[in-house]
């Protein structure tokens, strides 16, 4: 297995190639905010390691893809098509969280035949979804721009160590780069501004008709995304499977890597695609 970091099309990507590649359909991992690729990297190598091409995408304006304005939901979902295509992907194991999932779910709606199965974490798709408290203070004119403007790099890292029981100095180091510049921040406020619900409304009852093998996998203690989305998706989605991490937070991948590597291969294994 070996592990790279590049770009195609203005987009940076860490990727995971298997030595022994098996003819299955590589995993495309979508990060959220305030994450970026690195966020994916145990996950990468499992999934390179059970013989699939692994591969995670910097969004434009977050980690090492710079902005491509607007920075806003439907701009981000124009992006995951590009980059498919850029790398030549014809179908994908589609894996989010956060961001990624309103982002990547709304992608998978759009483009059914380039989805070869679904993992998904910690997100919402619902048209009668709320946002938290962070989240509205990002949407609101005057305070999200005070909110970006003033945070630091520190800042940051509290934040994650507040939510997260594992969290990293690498980690706050790596999504720090998104707030570095002026664009970057805008970008921030772009994509929560352009978050409205309602637009959910055209995409109702489509992740069911992918037809597609689908694990949720959650954290238990999601205070931004809690688990009744998991089992709301899993009443959804005919033939889902629901996998709560005991004890992990919205953060799931960062509070138990090796259990979600594991679930997501084990997962995958047993499908096929």
């Amino acid at each position: 297995m070996s592990t790279r970091t590049q770009t195609v099309d203005g987009i940076a990507y860490r990727e995971a190639l298997p030595t022994d590649p098996a003819p299955l359909a590589p995993g495309l991992c979508l990060h959220g905010f305030p994450e970026t690729s690195y966020m994916w990297q145990r996950v990468l190598g499992a999934l390179a390691g059970s013989g699939r091409r692994a591969i995670a995408p910097d969004l434009p304006g977050f980690g090492d893809s710079p902005p491509d304005p607007p920075g806003t939901w439907e701009r981000q979902v124009e992006a995951v098509e590009r980059f498919r295509r850029a790398l030549g992907v014809e179908r994908a194991v589609l894996i989010v969280h956060d961001w990624g999932g309103l982002i990547g779910l709304r992608w998978a709606c759009e483009h059914p035949d380039a989805v070869a199965a679904l993992v998904i974490s910690n997100t919402g798709f619902f048209p009668d979804g709320k946002w938290h408290g962070m989240a509205r203070a990002l949407r609101t004119e005057g305070e999200g721009e005070k909110l970006v403007d003033a945070l630091t790099r520190e800042g940051l890292g509290q934040m994650l160590a507040a939510v997260s029981r594992r969290y990293e100095t690498r980690a706050r180091d790596e999504y720090w780069k998104t707030f570095e510049t002026e664009a970057g921040r805008r970008g921030i406020l772009e994509l929560y501004r352009s978050g409205d619900f309602a637009k959910l409304e055209a995409y109702e009852g489509r992740l069911g008709e992918l037809g597609v093998p689908t694990l949720l996998l959650w954290g238990e203690n999601d205070v931004f995304a809690p688990v009744a989305g998991a089992h709301r998706f899993k009443r959804e989605i005919p033939g889902a499977e629901l996998v709560v991490i005991e004890g992990a937070g919205h953060f799931v991948y960062a509070d138990e890597p090796s259990i979600c590597a594991r679930e997501i291969v084990g997962f995958l294994r047993g499908t096929g695609v």
